[in-house]
């Protein structure tokens, strides 16, 4: 079993960063953005061994506050993210920012938070994920709250301390606490002897030296050598994370682990202990006690001698009504308060009843995000499961002949979802007995294991086809109809283990349960006697997935709700994105299946219902008009449900409606996924396509040709939807990774006559030489009028761009080359294509260090009588007062362009003057004009009112983050009086606008035609000011429809 470590802490560079980035207004979030990049960066910043980190503007860009620290944490090595922003908040004159950072940083350093692990520490764990296999015992198996994880034997330590032979403290230690560490010893040697697995599932190992060093990091698992007080054992069910849990209360009370850190260990079951009636903390912890009376003023005079483990903690956020209830109330300090026992458990975890106590808390993957909250500075730890050398250990104990224990697994690779799911031990053992079935041995391996849902149907297909049961023949569908109820019941309920109650009331009889018994379908619970489980949660999701699809009698359609729940389900998975009812909703699809279903029939004498497929289109169809209403839905988990069915019919049908499709490709799942589903999208209009990782040239050398075949299939498969689909016209591969192979398809397609891409965004994609092959593809594309290369170091490449645009055939309208690294040597290209071309109209150049020879190479092109540029894009290009005066006397000869923005260049009042000399002339055809964050004064906004007052084109004006100040402003609102009817928009963001201002420009509110949209946000206006704005709105006069 594997593990690694991610922690989430106040001061961790994540989370803590990100209540100052959250403080950044939206244009203060744009220019830290800009900040990070590297020339920017060497101003106040030092990188390691001089690197600058490149984060790829197309990733800043779209980041959110919380999406942009952890890019910042991905980046930035250890704690340099914290000088880094210190350095952009100083940068930025952010006192009251920096101040706090400062503060913050003080305090990390002192409480050791901000130290990362170093390689060695990264090695070190490594390591530890190759050696803890199995903590001890047997396997990490199953992962249900109420049950251990594990079946076991006797615990033995190689190479450690003689359980036996005490250290020094311990020989005189107190007859109480021997005789509890004696109880706690039995008793989980005796759960884990009373756990009945299968008879073939064993795998027993001794505690090796290092495994048992392993546990004695567990509480410092960043290796920080300072213990932490939570820590969090996160995983999927059936992993280990119990099993690990009761090694450690196990190895402490054989006396071998702890010992000189603590003197008591808690064992806290919340599925044993969550129904208990209310009872207080002193009686809780006294359960195991092996006397009446346990010491608890010696517990409470040493809390920092305890540590609690708590065991399923989701049985108790599930027992909670709501997430908000879990941190709602007043805090338990009392050990003897008499509460129930979820508050108890919640006071325990946020600290608030043993604060120096250290906790252990296992909890299920999908619950974790409801935990978060309640807890203080923790640390998470990811139980893995299986690694790849102990799923080959595993099967060779099954199957003896290494050459077929590779043929399998080789063929487990390819179904990602069911590989990733044998990192669960129970899930291997029912692969296992699946593939050693006498009819499956020498069938068809592929079709088996094709999907998840098809290896779980021929195992239990194959189990019961020749089972004798002592059960009528018209008895068996409706046995299946209450096992399946049953599976869905207890996963409503989030409950997995059953009473007689419950198998009573569903109608189960004695014959069918012994059968379940027989095949390790179900296994005995181990906490309640009678009581029965599920002998791992997958089995649970199979049959709650099938009740969903077995016929129901005649006399219960009119009363059904199988149809609404499982439209709840499908809502959960496609629109909320549940994680928990995932598997469910994958199992449902497979089991349309239509020969799978036939076999299943057949095999366990069960009738499937045709009433499903025509309620699962009836819910397409309302998926189509809920798309149309802008509900957004996951598009790639729909795909891998149709794809898990394997129907080409059914996709087709449910994928009809569908117009727009985002698909992050991370592996051979997505791929093959992809391609079986893309093809029916017939009304597709726009596919964003993100390759993230090499899926086409990643482990050739390991992979069998037939494998590279069929990966090599499914992307030209993708590649031909842009030949086959006449109404996709947008194709966005933004973030790609491509390479010869994948890029040879996509041009083949793209060059394909019948292809009608009309927009294609190539934003970070790498390596950028694969551009040049799309460039020559693009050379006499007629169809072709949008094209976004931004985001990519394109150097040389420009001349090869340029010259395939300037193809007599070529009808392109849109050019973004944003970020891409050119520079004023770049402008003569530039300059030559805007002269030698009449169809291009907007030109975005942003972000790049054209500066002001490049912008002179630009103007002469602008007053060429061919050029026809519309819009053009010059944001942060490193330009002055020069390229001000280049471009005034390109705006007096230009009569097309209408749309120019400056915003992010140091223009000064000096540039803004040059400016004005042209946007003052009447026949200056400039309608929208972007200064934002330009470096100018009150001084500037003089020559802009003045020029104002002559030019009546003008309709959207950006002045944003410039110093300004009252007097400013108050000349801009003096050139704005009733007579100006052309001006709609007007940005003074940041521009040191107070109160004062505030009667000018409600006068303008008041009288202006035109205005219809007032940006205002980032300035020091009072109650007052506020008032007078507020009392100018309410004017029948006043045209104003958004202020912000």
């Amino acid at each position: 079993m594997s593990f690694s470590v991610t922690t989430w802490a106040d001061g961790g560079t994540n989370q803590g960063l990100l209540p100052y980035l959250v403080a950044l207004d939206q244009y203060q979030l744009e220019e830290f953005k800009l900040c990070l990049e590297p020339q920017q960066l060497m101003d106040f910043w030092s990188a390691p061994q001089g690197h600058f980190p490149h984060i790829p503007w197309a990733n800043l860009r779209a980041a959110d506050p919380f999406n942009l620290s952890f890019l910042l944490d991905e980046h930035f090595p250890k704690g340099q993210a914290w000088k880094v922003v210190l350095g952009i908040f100083q940068t930025m004159n952010l006192t009251s920012l920096c101040e706090e950072v400062r503060a913050k940083m003080k305090g990390n350093v002192q409480t050791q938070e901000l130290q990362g692990p170093t390689q060695e520490d990264v090695e070190m764990l490594e390591a530890a994920a190759g050696n803890m296999q199995t903590q001890g015992c047997q396997d990490p198996n199953q992962e249900e709250p109420e049950e251990l994880e594990e079946e076991t034997g006797n615990v033995q330590v190689q190479g450690c301390q003689d359980p036996n032979q005490e250290e020094p403290e311990m020989l005189e230690e107190a007859d109480h606490r021997r005789k509890y560490r004696e109880k706690m010893k039995a008793k989980v040697l005796e759960t884990w002897d009373n756990i009945d697995w299968p008879k073939d599932h064993v795998y027993v190992r001794n505690t090796s030296e290092g495994e048992h060093e392993e546990l004695q990091r567990l509480l410092d698992p960043k290796r920080t050598r300072t213990q932490a007080q939570t820590i969090v054992l996160v995983g999927r069910a059936g992993v280990g994370k119990t099993t690990l849990a009761m090694q450690a209360m196990l190895h402490w009370a054989n006396g071998v682990l702890f010992q000189q850190r603590f003197s008591y260990v808690f064992f806290l079951s919340c599925h044993k202990i969550r129904y208990m009636k209310e009872t207080s903390f002193a009686e809780l912890i006294s359960l195991d006690w092996p006397d009446s009376d346990a010491p608890i003023e010696e517990f409470m005079s040493q809390p920092e001698k305890l540590l609690f483990i708590i065991d399923g903690f989701e049985e108790i956020i599930i027992s909670e009504p709501s997430s908000e209830s879990l941190n709602d109330g007043s805090p338990c300090i009392d050990w003897y308060q008499e509460l129930p026992v979820t508050k108890i458990l919640l006071s325990l975890v946020k600290k608030e009843l043993v604060p120096l106590a250290t906790l252990l808390i296992t909890i299920k993957t999908c619950f974790v995000i409801d935990l978060k909250p309640s807890l203080v500075n923790p640390c998470f730890v990811q139980i893995t499961g299986f690694t790849g050398e102990d799923l080959w250990v595993y099967f060779m104990r099954h199957f003896e002949d290494s050459r077929e224990v590779e043929k399998i697994l080789q063929q487990i690779r390819k179904n990602e979802n069911l590989f990733h799911s044998c990192s669960v031990p129970m899930v291997c053992w029912t692969v296992c007995s699946c593939l050693k079935q006498s009819k499956v041995r020498y069938y068809d391996l592929q079709s088996i294991t094709q999907t998840t849902t098809s290896l779980y149907a021929h195992f239990f297909s194959n189990l019961f086809s020749t089972a004798e049961v002592d059960l009528a023949d018209e008895s068996w569908p409706g046995q299946w109809r209450a096992l399946c109820n049953l599976a869905m019941e207890g996963l409503w309920s989030v409950n997995l283990t059953f009473d007689r109650e419950d198998t009573e009331l569903e109608g189960l009889e004695v014959p069918f349960i012994d059968c379940l018994y027989k095949f390790n379908i179900i296994q005995k619970g181990n906490d309640c006697r009678g009581c029965i489980t599920f002998t791992h949660l997958s089995f649970q999701e199979f049959f709650a997935a099938m009740s969903f699809v077995l016929e129901e009698p005649r006399e219960l359609l009119p009363h059904s709700t199988k149809p609404q729940e499982m439209k709840i389900l499908l809502r959960d998975v496609l629109f909320n994105k549940e994680a928990y009812w995932t598997p469910v909703v994958l199992f449902f699809f497979g089991l349309l299946k239509k020969n799978l279903a036939r076999e299943l029939e057949d095999t366990l004498h069960c009738k499937m219902s045709p009433r499903v497929m025509e309620e699962l289109l009836k819910w397409g169809e309302e998926l189509g008009k809920a798309e149309s209403a802008s509900l957004q839905f996951h598009v790639l988990q729909l795909f891998h449900c149709l794809h898990e069915s394997q129907e080409e019919d059914l996709a087709k049908k449910m994928l009809g409606h569908i117009f727009e499709v985002d698909l992050n490709i991370l592996g051979n799942e997505e791929l093959q996924a992809s391609s079986f589903c893309l093809k029916h999208c017939k009304r597709l209009d726009k596919l964003r396509l993100s390759v993230s990782s090499h899926i086409l040239e990643r482990d050739l050398e390991i992979l069998e040709t037939s494998e590279v075949d069929s990966r090599m299939h499914a992307w030209n498969s993708i590649c031909s939807t842009l030949v086959t689909n006449e109404n996709l016209h947008e194709l966005d591969l933004s973030n790609s990774k491509l390479h010869a192979s994948s890029v040879k398809g996509l041009c083949l397609a793209l060059k394909n006559p019948r292809c009608k891409v009309q927009k294609l965004t190539c934003k970070s994609v790498t390596p950028e030489c694969v551009l040049q092959d799309l460039i020559l593809v693009l050379q006499g594309n007629s169809k072709l009028t949008h094209l976004n290369f931004s985001s990519n170091k394109l150097g040389a490449t420009v001349p090869l761009i340029l010259k395939a645009l300037k193809h007599s055939a070529c009808n392109l309208k849109y050019l973004c080359l944003e970020k891409c690294n050119l520079s004023a040597a770049s402008c003569q290209d530039l300059a030559l294509f805007l002269t030698s071309i009449q169809h291009v109209t907007r030109l975005c150049l942003g972000f790049n260090q054209l500066q002001d020879d490049g912008i002179k190479l630009l103007c002469v092109a602008l007053t060429h009588p061919k050029c026809a540029l519309e819009r053009l894009e010059l944001w942060f290009c490193q330009l002055g007062a020069p390229s001000c005066r280049y471009m005034s006397d390109a705006l007096l000869q230009n009569r097309s362009l209408a749309h120019l923005n400056l915003s992010k260049n140091h223009l000064g009042d000096e540039g803004v003057k040059f400016l004005c000399e042209a946007l003052g002339h009447p026949d200056c055809n400039l309608q929208s004009l972007n200064l934002s964050g330009c470096s100018f004064t009150r001084e500037g906004c003089r020559e802009l009112a003045n020029a104002l007052r002559h030019n009546h084109n003008v309709k959207i004006l950006d002045l944003g983050q410039n110093d300004l100040q009252d007097d400013g402003v108050k000349l801009l609102c003096e050139a704005l009086k009733p007579s100006h009817r052309a001006l709609h928009t007007l940005g003074l963001a940041k521009c040191n606008v107070t109160t004062a201002c505030c009667q000018h420009l409600s006068s303008v509110l008041s009288s202006s035609k035109s205005l219809v949209n007032l940006n205002l946000l980032g300035n020091e206006l009072d109650h007052d000011g506020v008032k007078m704005l507020c009392k100018a709105l309410r004017k029948s006069t006043c045209r104003l429809q958004k202020l912000g």
